[in-house]
Protein backbone atom coordinates (compact mmCIF):
# COMPACT_ATOMS: atom_id res chain seq x y z
CA UNK A 1 0.00 0.00 0.00
CA UNK A 2 1.34 3.41 -0.50
CA UNK A 3 2.44 5.89 1.88
CA UNK A 4 2.09 9.61 1.47
CA UNK A 5 4.55 12.37 2.86
CA UNK A 6 2.36 15.68 2.64
CA UNK A 7 4.42 18.54 2.32
CA UNK A 8 2.78 21.91 3.14
CA UNK A 9 4.50 25.17 2.80
CA UNK A 10 1.62 27.71 1.33
CA UNK A 11 -0.25 29.82 3.48
CA UNK A 12 -3.33 30.16 1.62
CA UNK A 13 -6.31 27.74 0.48
CA UNK A 14 -3.60 25.42 -0.91
CA UNK A 15 -2.45 24.68 2.78
CA UNK A 16 -6.00 24.23 3.65
CA UNK A 17 -6.21 21.38 0.86
CA UNK A 18 -3.14 20.02 1.95
CA UNK A 19 -4.40 19.53 5.39
CA UNK A 20 -8.12 18.31 4.47
CA UNK A 21 -6.21 15.58 1.75
CA UNK A 22 -3.65 14.55 4.87
CA UNK A 23 -7.07 14.19 7.44
CA UNK A 24 -9.23 12.41 5.09
CA UNK A 25 -6.37 10.05 3.83
CA UNK A 26 -5.68 9.38 7.81
CA UNK A 27 -9.38 8.79 9.17
CA UNK A 28 -10.68 7.02 5.98
CA UNK A 29 -7.28 5.07 5.45
CA UNK A 30 -6.83 5.93 1.77
CA UNK A 31 -3.17 5.04 2.04
CA UNK A 32 -0.74 2.88 4.75
CA UNK A 33 0.81 5.92 6.41
CA UNK A 34 0.52 9.70 5.91
CA UNK A 35 3.36 11.97 7.54
CA UNK A 36 2.68 15.87 7.49
CA UNK A 37 5.74 18.34 7.06
CA UNK A 38 5.33 22.07 7.48
CA UNK A 39 8.26 24.07 5.43
CA UNK A 40 7.85 27.27 4.74
CA UNK A 41 5.01 30.22 5.15
CA UNK A 42 2.96 28.01 6.17
CA UNK A 43 5.15 27.92 9.59
CA UNK A 44 4.84 31.48 10.67
CA UNK A 45 0.91 31.17 9.86
CA UNK A 46 0.87 28.28 12.55
CA UNK A 47 3.06 30.21 14.92
CA UNK A 48 0.82 33.69 14.81
CA UNK A 49 -2.21 31.22 15.65
CA UNK A 50 -4.19 31.09 12.98
CA UNK A 51 -7.08 29.43 13.30
CA UNK A 52 -8.45 28.42 10.00
CA UNK A 53 -4.88 26.07 10.41
CA UNK A 54 -4.74 25.45 13.77
CA UNK A 55 -8.14 23.42 13.20
CA UNK A 56 -6.91 20.96 11.40
CA UNK A 57 -3.42 21.02 13.50
CA UNK A 58 -5.66 19.72 16.12
CA UNK A 59 -8.03 17.00 13.73
CA UNK A 60 -4.64 15.81 12.79
CA UNK A 61 -3.50 15.26 16.56
CA UNK A 62 -6.25 13.68 16.82
CA UNK A 63 -6.04 10.95 14.47
CA UNK A 64 -2.45 10.53 15.99
CA UNK A 65 -0.17 12.37 13.84
CA UNK A 66 1.69 15.67 14.82
CA UNK A 67 3.17 17.55 12.24
CA UNK A 68 6.45 18.52 11.68
CA UNK A 69 7.95 22.16 11.15
CA UNK A 70 11.17 22.82 9.72
CA UNK A 71 13.57 24.38 12.46
CA UNK A 72 15.84 26.23 10.34
CA UNK A 73 13.09 28.02 8.97
CA UNK A 74 11.86 28.70 12.17
CA UNK A 75 14.78 30.05 13.72
CA UNK A 76 15.59 32.08 11.06
CA UNK A 77 12.29 33.89 11.71
CA UNK A 78 12.09 34.01 15.49
CA UNK A 79 8.76 31.94 15.46
CA UNK A 80 10.40 28.80 16.64
CA UNK A 81 9.32 28.53 19.84
CA UNK A 82 5.93 29.65 19.39
CA UNK A 83 5.53 26.80 16.86
CA UNK A 84 6.81 24.57 19.39
CA UNK A 85 3.44 24.44 20.80
CA UNK A 86 1.69 23.37 17.70
CA UNK A 87 4.11 21.15 15.96
CA UNK A 88 7.14 18.76 16.42
CA UNK A 89 9.82 21.00 15.26
CA UNK A 90 13.13 19.41 13.81
CA UNK A 91 15.45 20.32 11.10
CA UNK A 92 14.05 18.29 7.92
CA UNK A 93 16.23 18.37 5.40
CA UNK A 94 17.49 14.62 6.16
CA UNK A 95 13.67 13.52 7.32
CA UNK A 96 12.78 14.13 4.15
CA UNK A 97 15.55 11.74 2.88
CA UNK A 98 14.69 9.29 4.89
CA UNK A 99 10.79 8.97 3.61
CA UNK A 100 11.54 8.98 0.58
CA UNK A 101 13.82 6.27 1.05
CA UNK A 102 11.52 4.32 2.67
CA UNK A 103 9.34 4.73 -0.06
CA UNK A 104 6.62 8.02 1.03
CA UNK A 105 5.23 9.12 -2.22
CA UNK A 106 5.82 12.78 -1.69
CA UNK A 107 2.48 15.68 -2.29
CA UNK A 108 2.85 19.41 -2.07
CA UNK A 109 0.50 21.71 -1.38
Amino acid sequence: MVKALVIISSEDEKALVGFMWATNALKYKWVEDVEVILFGPIERKIAEGDRKFLQWIEKLRELGKLPLSCKRIAEDGGFAVKLEKYTRVEYVGKIIADYLEKGYVPMTF
